[in-house]
């Protein structure tokens, strides 16, 4: 799927997507232009202790709290500030990101910048299994009640809506089943109602689902996917809108949270290539589905690309594109023997990197309102390879099962 911006829609800076995830981060002071020359990539800054000039200027420092300006190694460097930088120019209307050590500490942080005890939290339930944990243990021992909600409820959300509820949380798509959420509807109830909206946008990224432009307050991604891209750091981020900015920045800072600038570098080295990574991902991931969806013993495709997939309208709509993870059933056989019978696919968690996974799972074990009862379902990440490759392999599987 390829878009093309209206007139309406064209970025105020007249920059692509593609090209603010090019130029995004590279400010002068942290490419060298300032000395008389230039590197392409900003360095790596490695950092705890910040040397000053005299007293004065230490004390000066305790006044400020804005990237940019070096006060002590947790705080950043311009190795995090140009990652930071690139990822908030990807979401017209954001103020600001924040850095985390991986997409669940991002989740963490995002839901406790806004949560107190006492308050009501809506979850999607088809959501990431360590957000739901982190609902059923961590907030709810600390006094924040959760209930979750049909994915496609939709505007339907707002009869869910208590005295006490604070914050709506989307996933579009969905963990491992992929129904595709109204955000946009879901949003206008949160702004009526006074809410807070969080969502978890690391299956699109901003370069397909720019949630913020959307009405949503706080975009988290698990950068460890598709931004890092290469499957070697682990590092999440938040992107927020000025109405959440100082609350997530605060909360962020006083709970210590740090990402090495190593990691920082490799996420910002992944993001230059994520345009052209996505569209082979996509391109792929739907020739795959498609071949999928026409052989008597798969049972369904779970891929928000294919017209029966719960929430497509809403996807034809909203995105500007589709990745490559995406999940199918069998009509017939074992999911494991499938799994353990590919050859070109990997078996393990996480996704967005540049290798093929296949991993069995069952959405049963993680779903309150609508019991999942269908079986397991085979997850697919669907990498660089030659596609044809690929369609061998899952057509010899298909042979042992």
């Amino acid at each position: 799927m390829s878009h093309e911006f209206s007139d309406d829609e064209r970025p105020t800076d007249f920059r692509r997507p593609a090209t603010k995830v090019v130029q995004g981060g590279r400010r002068k002071d942290w490419v060298g232009l300032e000395s008389g020359g230039a590197i392409v990539n900003p360095p790596v800054w490695r950092a705890s202790t910040i040397l000053y000039d005299d007293t004065a200027a230490l004390k000066a420092g305790l006044k400020t709290n804005e990237d940019g300006k070096l006060f002590y190694g947790r705080r950043g460097t311009p190795t995090q500030w140009s990652l930071a930088d690139a990822l908030t120019e990807l979401e017209p209307g954001a103020v600001g990101t924040m850095l985390f050590p991986s997409g669940a500490a991002a989740v963490a942080v995002a839901l406790t910048s806004v949560l107190k005890s006492g308050d009501h939290l809506l979850m999607v339930d088809s959501v990431y299994d360590p957000t739901r944990r982190l609902c059923d243990a961590y907030l709810a021992e600390r006094g924040v009640a959760t209930t979750y909600y049909d994915p496609l409820i939709g505007a339907g959300i707002e009869a869910l809506i208590q005295p006490a509820t604070r914050a709506i949380f989307m996933e579009s798509p969905g963990s491992l089943t992929f129904e595709v959420q109204d955000v946009p509807a879901i949003v206008a109830v949160a702004k009526n109602r006074g809410l807070v909206t969080l969502i978890d946008n690391t299956w699109a990224t901003p370069l397909y689902l720019p949630v913020i432009g959307m009405g949503v307050d706080l975009s988290i991604i698990a950068c460890t996917k598709y931004i890092v891209g290469h499957s070697d750091a682990m590092i999440g981020s938040v992107t927020s809108s000025a109405a959440t900015w100082n609350d997530l920045r605060l909360t962020a800072q006083v709970l210590g949270q740090h990402v090495g600038p190593d990691d920082a570098w490799l996420a910002a080295r992944g993001l230059r290539t994520l345009d052209v990574r996505l569209a082979r991902h996509r391109d792929s991931a739907l020739e795959i589905a498609h071949w999928l969806q026409a052989r008597a013993d798969v049972d369904s495709v779970l891929h928000p690309g294919i017209s029966d997939c719960s929430g497509h309208e809403i996807f034809q709509r909203d995105f500007r594109g589709s990745t490559g993870l995406f999940s199918f059933m069998l009509a017939r056989g074992n999911a494991d023997r499938f799994v353990d019978a590919l050859r070109h696919f990997g078996i393990g968690y996480s996704w967005g990197g540049f290798e093929s996974l296949a991993l069995p799972a069952d959405p049963g074990r993680c779903r309150s309102v609508n019991p999942w009862t269908r079986g397991p379902v085979i997850r697919l990440q669907i990498g660089l390879e030659d596609v044809r490759d690929l369609i061998d392999d899952l057509g010899q599987a298909f042979l042992l099962i």
